[in-house]
């Protein structure tokens, strides 16, 4: 299925400082990279010369924490953005579904926001500015969330798919942010799952995750779970082939391991996609 005319890149991996001589030495079999957007909003540097290293032989995907959606757009970010994505020529950018300050201070986390008619129509107008100024598609990240609000009037899968839906966009499917919310919130994954519109979804999420005091916390610092496996399973098998990464942020392990990691994704991709 041809999503915005994002190809399918096969599966892929963070682009994380522990790798970054490994990579650009000895460039090894990866499908492709996904980098961090604030991390190389930079005017020089070691950061930039990784990345245009990097650039030289695989595709890279850029994906932001910092755009607030939720919030007010800072429009120097925006245009670090756009800069950003057309350097490394990004098959397409993303950020959340999500608040994380103000112009005055700044979380550094991904807060949750109400799900709300009035904070829809806040975010289909900046997700719209956002992909106008880009030259390649823009997507959002459904979240990892602890509480909910009373003020919400739709679930999170009918707001994500509404706002992707009014603002033209694509959606960023985290199937670990699904599971670790659907844990901490009693409702089905796989209830959520077959609400995404699969003619949205331009790339897909793997991670790990810790249990802390009952809840579930996404703290990608492991490998992926046998439930998330599960999910990634019956989700290709529903939607077909769609890019896919393997999060792995923290303690983060020696490049075999994660390259591992990928493979099984990679081969759970193609079962479940028939061949």
């Amino acid at each position: 299925m041809s999503r915005f005319g994002v190809p399918d890149l096969g599966v892929g991996v963070g682009y994380r400082v522990p790798h970054y001589g490994h990579v650009v030495d000895h460039s090894p079999p990866m499908d492709w990279f996904e980098i961090l957007s604030e991390n190389f909003m930079v005017e020089g540097g070691s950061p930039l010369h990784h990345l245009d290293r990097l650039t030289e032989h695989y595709p890279v995907v850029l994906h932001g924490v910092s755009m607030s959606l939720g919030g007010e757009e800072d429009e120097e970010h925006t245009r670090r953005v756009v800069a950003l994505a057309d350097r490394v020529d990004a098959r397409w950018v993303s950020d959340h579904v999500c608040f994380t300050g103000t112009a005055d201070a700044n979380s550094h986390d991904l807060l949750p926001v109400p799900y709300t008619p009035e904070l829809l129509d806040h975010m289909v107008e900046r997700c719209k500015r956002i992909s106008g100024a880009l030259d390649r598609p823009f997507a959002v990240e459904n979240p990892s969330s602890y509480l909910s609000f009373h003020a919400s009037t739709m679930s999170e899968v009918e707001f994500v798919a509404t706002l992707c839906e009014r603002a033209d966009i694509g959606w960023m499917l985290d199937v670990n942010n699904v599971f670790v919310s659907a844990c901490n919130h009693g409702f089905s994954a796989e209830e959520y799952l077959d609400l995404v519109p699969a003619d949205r979804v331009i790339q897909i999420h793997l991670a790990g995750h810790s249990i802390r005091d009952g809840y579930r916390l996404d703290t990608h610092d492991g490998p992926v779970c046998d439930e998330v496996w599960a999910l990634f399973r019956r989700t290709i098998a529903r939607m077909g082939s769609v890019p896919t990464l393997i999060e792995w942020d923290a303690e983060i392990p020696e490049w075999d391991r994660l390259a591992a990691e990928a493979a099984r994704a990679r081969e759970i991709r193609a079962e479940a996609a028939g061949g």
